[in-house]
């Protein structure tokens, strides 16, 4: 079932991520998604193990919210506020996909290249998978904050370390994209 709404424009969105920033600063809260895997592994029992992972969750508790609300608002957009013509890329952006052996996602989020039954076979793409996992579990540790945190919260408090991360993740997606998938993906 799919609604006549179409894609959302940006300002719509802007403003309700907006709304939301304000709601967060006037409660004296903070907004990020890896704060949500830090809540979850100490629940799990992480703090056993790691340092990193003993502190008060309960006081973060709120947080978990922001990711049941990212899978409740991603499901009801998807199923309910959408034309259903999902991804849609600029035709030079596919042909440049094409030539890494990258294909049209077609509406998909992910490509089949690296996420395909017959993609996941190989060796290669989960060397690619799990590196990449791993890069982004330690970026973000190091960072203080994953990219949503830095570039919505921290930006938005006027943080200069936020300012400092976010152009670092914006030169890091820039070398990644142009100078190393293609030569990862010969």
């Amino acid at each position: 079932m799919y609604s006549f709404l179409g894609t959302w424009p940006w300002y719509v969105s802007g403003f309700i991520i907006g709304s939301v920033m304000l709601l967060l600063v006037y409660f004296g809260k903070t907004f990020g998604m890896s704060s949500n895997l830090r809540t979850l592994c100490s629940i799990a029992g992480a703090g056993k193990t790691a340092g990193f992972f003993r502190f008060d969750w309960k006081a973060q508790r709120w947080n978990l919210v922001v990711v049941l609300g990212a899978m409740l608002g991603g499901f009801i957009a998807t199923h309910y506020l959408s034309d259903g013509s999902g991804v849609v890329l600029n035709p030079k952006t596919v042909t440049e996909l094409s030539q890494l052996n990258i294909d049209e996602p077609n509406g998909k989020l992910l490509p089949d290249a690296l996420t395909s039954a017959d993609a996941l076979q190989s060796p290669k793409v989960w060397v690619i998978l799990l590196l990449g996992g791993l890069l982004v579990g330690f970026g973000t540790r190091w960072a203080g904050g994953c990219t949503s945190g830095h570039a919505i919260t921290g930006l938005s408090n006027l943080q200069l370390p936020s300012l400092i991360a976010v152009i670092g993740f914006f030169i890091g997606g820039l070398i990644m994209s142009w100078l190393l998938l293609p030569l990862i993906l010969k």
